[in-house]
């Protein structure tokens, strides 16, 4: 393993040999320097841990080091070494970006102890900075698999909005995907710093929805022992990303409605507005429009917030992309060796409807890596289901009347005979027809069938 460097400046030989046997003892590779020009330039020529620098120094002082080393790399820790009568100098040096500083004398322990956690900061850095890349890397649009023209349709317009900080809608049924490209947008934007906060509006109980999203002061109800902040400050300088949105209570759509317009919060029981600056991509397998006419969606909350509509297609209108995805969840849960999928198989996940879109075929492919039984899988690997309703469609023989036919009309027809079928069961009859149950009772009702 490689011994940490650090590089010593220190005009007092004899301090800076004790300093400096003291490090080797430790474990660190010292690089020492007598002058701090001298130790610039052992710094410039190849990169180090931390610097350990004396600040009154004849020529150049420890804090002119300290700025040049801040200047070429803002991640190397600085530490500074002071006599007690130049405390104030010390304290300057840490408003300019010193790590920490020690006064003479010091001992052996105080100085390891002081190093250790520099170099634990400059590690957390480094690793904040690795994993912030990933999150960016797994989260870019690139990220999101599928070649179909519908798609890359959606993630070129996400592409060109996602530099602005307007409003986002995003609607398509529940496991499209919706929340991947919300994260995208984020991610390809110049709030990509900043935080991303997810709220699903539907998985929060009513009565701690408005204290989720705003925060509270201590005292405002029951079980409020202290000032929390909510959601919308937690995603100041980023992003705010509100699931189901469709599923909020009106009297909370006036409140976000509010943050939007005027940029601030208001805590449950507080009496002063916070500043917030907050992105707002909203998300819902509703239609907003038809919510609107029956009086469960502010209008003007819904025009705020459709400034760019995106709508995620469903699994089974790009088709094309079931291979690729299949794929990509094998690798995913077989890390190990390549796992083929067999063409029967492939055949079976390309026949099926997919109620339950690209998260339910993950889900499938999960079980198929776990159940395999060995290097392929097969369509014994698959459930049962997937290859009794793969052949549904085509064993629908239609005789097409000369003078034509009502689609509508069909449809309508198909519903009630799948709901006779399933003797009124929606959720089974939906299944049958491969829709999702709310697209199931929205035909319903347009169709007026009870």
């Amino acid at each position: 393993m490689k011994k940490p460097s650090i590089l010593l400046i220190d005009d007092d030989p004899s301090l800076r040999r004790v300093i400096e046997y003291s490090l080797v003892e430790s474990g660190y590779s010292v690089l020492p320097a007598a002058s701090g020009e001298e130790g610039l330039a052992l710094f410039q020529k190849g990169p180090c841990d931390a610097v350990i620098t004396d600040i009154t120094m004849p020529g150049m002082s420890g804090l002119d080091v300290l700025a040049k080393v801040r200047q070429a790399d803002l991640n190397v820790p600085v530490i500074i070494i002071t006599a007690y009568g130049t405390i104030e100098s010390a304290v300057s040096a840490m408003k300019q970006g010193a790590f920490d500083y020690i006064t003479k004398p010091f001992n052996r322990d105080e100085l390891r102890i002081t190093l250790e956690r520099a170099l634990k900061m400059r590690r957390l850095e480094k690793e904040n900075v690795r994993l912030r890349a990933e999150v960016i890397d797994r989260y870019r649009f690139d990220a999101i698999v599928g070649n179909s023209e519908k798609l890359r349709e959606v993630i070129a317009l996400a592409g060109r909005v996602a530099p602005s900080d307007a409003t986002v809608l995003v609607t398509g049924e529940s496991g499209t995907g919706k929340e991947l490209l919300a994260r995208g947008i984020h991610y390809s934007s110049g709030r990509s710093e900043g935080p991303f906060v997810a709220v699903n509006c539907a998985a929060i109980p009513e009565n701690l929805i408005e204290s989720e999203l705003f925060g509270h002061v201590k005292g405002a109800f029951t079980g409020a022992v202290r000032d929390r902040e909510g959601k919308f400050e937690l995603a100041d300088g980023g992003t705010i990303f509100l699931d189901e949105i469709g599923d909020l209570r009106v009297d909370l759509q006036a409140k976000i409605l509010r943050t939007l317009q005027e940029r601030t919060v208001d805590r449950v029981g507080g009496v002063k507005q916070i500043d917030v600056d907050v992105r707002v991509i909203a998300a819902t397998n509703k239609d907003l429009e038809r919510e609107v006419r029956e009086g469960n969606f502010r209008e003007d909350l819904y025009y705020r917030l459709s400034v760019v509509t995106l709508q995620m297609p469903p699994l089974r209108d790009r088709k094309d992309d079931i291979p690729v995805l299949a794929e990509h969840f094998l690798r995913k849960f077989s890390p190990g060796p390549v796992v083929r999928l067999a063409p029967d198989a492939l055949a079976i996940l390309s026949a099926y409807g997919w109620p339950g879109n690209v998260r339910e075929l993950e889900n499938v492919m999960e079980r198929a890596s776990i159940l395999k039984r060995g290097d392929t899988i097969t369509r014994e690997d698959l459930p049962e289901k997937l290859s009794r309703k793969a052949g549904g469609a085509s064993e629908v023989l239609l005789n097409l009347p000369e003078d034509g036919l009502s689609l509508e009309e069909l449809e309508k027809d198909l519903i009630i005979k799948a709901l006779e079928k399933h003797k009124g069961n929606q959720t089974r009859a939906a299944e049958y027809l491969r829709i999702t149950r709310p697209t199931l009772i929205y035909r319903m009702e347009k169709y007026g069938l009870k």
